[in-house]
């Protein structure tokens, strides 16, 4: 009779140990754990000059390399600069302007940049004026999950339109992709800055 008792008090023991666990453990609130992202180094900006027979000529970062299209799909004077570290590329395009077709130009080009609007959160614009040089520029800054974050053109106004756009290749994802942004649009505003025409 003694040894039931002792069972049955082990028993209730035991189920009151249960339930206090479940009790304290449905009371406290649960957080999610928060999104991180990989933690970038950043190198340092020294710039090159790419100078080819192309009629155009500007600085690029030393940590990127210039692939040129040679194909025959393309117009002459068309390259890729990619950022290998970054999985990055700024596609640049060459046209010469002609037959009064800088307003097409121009066209095309803001078409371009809106066609991105669905995915932006905003879209603001830079004006780069250097009447010495004959540069006259508008960079595009696209926030938002835009496949391309930044993108420009340069011209003359006169006899060349060269228009330049950043592509990640990978999913576009604002929060992880800011740091690198914000990296490589100095790297295009030099590029901009330091345009020469032949």
């Amino acid at each position: 009779m003694k040894k039931n008792k002792n069972t049955t008090r082990n028993k209730i023991l035991a189920g009151l140990i249960i339930l206090a666990t479940i009790v304290s453990s449905c009371s406290e609130p649960s957080n999610p754990k928060q999104r991180a992202y990989y933690r970038i180094t950043f190198p340092e900006k020294t710039y090159q000059e790419y100078s080819t027979d192309c009629p155009y000529s500007f600085q690029y970062p030393t940590y990127a390399k210039i692939n040129v299209y040679d194909n025959n799909e393309t117009e002459p004077c068309w390259l890729n600069i990619n950022f290998p570290t970054y999985n990055a590329d700024i596609h640049i395009t060459y046209k010469e302007v002609k037959d009064n077709n800088l307003h097409l130009l121009f066209e095309d080009s803001h078409t371009l940049v809106y066609k991105h609007v669905s995915k932006a959160d905003a879209i603001d614009d830079r004006i780069f004026i250097n009447d010495s040089l004959k540069i006259y520029a508008k960079l595009y800054n696209i926030a938002g999950n835009a496949a391309t974050p930044l993108q420009f053109h340069i011209t003359d106004s006169v006899n060349h339109f060269i228009r330049g756009s950043l592509y990640f290749n990978m999913s576009p994802n604002k929060d992880s992709l800011a740091p690198a942004i914000e990296f490589l649009k100095k790297d295009v505003q030099h590029l901009i800055e330091t345009m020469e025409w032949k």
